[in-house]
């Protein structure tokens, strides 16, 4: 059976528990899984270098045994090709992601239609959490500690000193 490898890609600014959850979860699943962090999002405000995030990442991940961390830029179903991986991951916390995460999947298909999007639906406890809102309530002082791991929230506060 060919190795099952799956690639989870985002800017993860900052990475949070939804995301760790969803990463915990596709561990299980998939024989090797690669957190892509995206070097270079479009349109969006980046609180951490790009180095920052995949370190960030890599310490959130380090218990799983089959998930690696990594970066890339370009088109993700092109890094899929890259890495020799044929399964995208996407999480859906509310409706509002499944409409665009759709339409995502569906211009995939058309780019490389090799490639299946897997969708893992956030668990319960987590589904009110982003990125960005994490920054948000971090700039504005509040307390992040139930929503992103430890040393996420240290990196936070040397960002948004109270």
């Amino acid at each position: 059976m060919p190795l099952r490898r799956a690639v989870f890609p985002g800017s993860f600014n900052p990475i949070h528990l939804g995301h760790v959850d969803l990463v915990r979860r596709a561990s299980r699943v998939f024989d090797k899984v690669i957190v892509a962090v995206y070097e270079e999002p479009q349109g969006k405000p980046m609180l951490f270098s790009v180095e920052e995030r995949r370190a960030l990442v890599a310490e959130a991940i380090r218990e799983f045994g089959n998930v690696e961390v990594a970066s890339y830029r370009g088109l993700t179903v092109d890094y899929l090709k890259a890495v020799d991986a044929f399964i995208l991951i996407r999480g859906l916390r509310v409706f509002s992601d499944f409409e665009f995460e759709f339409r995502m999947a569906l211009a995939n298909q058309r780019l490389a239609p090799d490639i299946e999007v897997v969708n893992f639906i956030t668990g319960e406890r987590y589904i009110h959490i982003s990125s960005s809102t994490v920054r948000e309530i971090a700039m504005l002082g509040g307390d992040v500690s139930s929503m992103v791991p430890p040393h996420v929230e240290r990196a936070l506060r040397k960002h948004y000193p109270t």
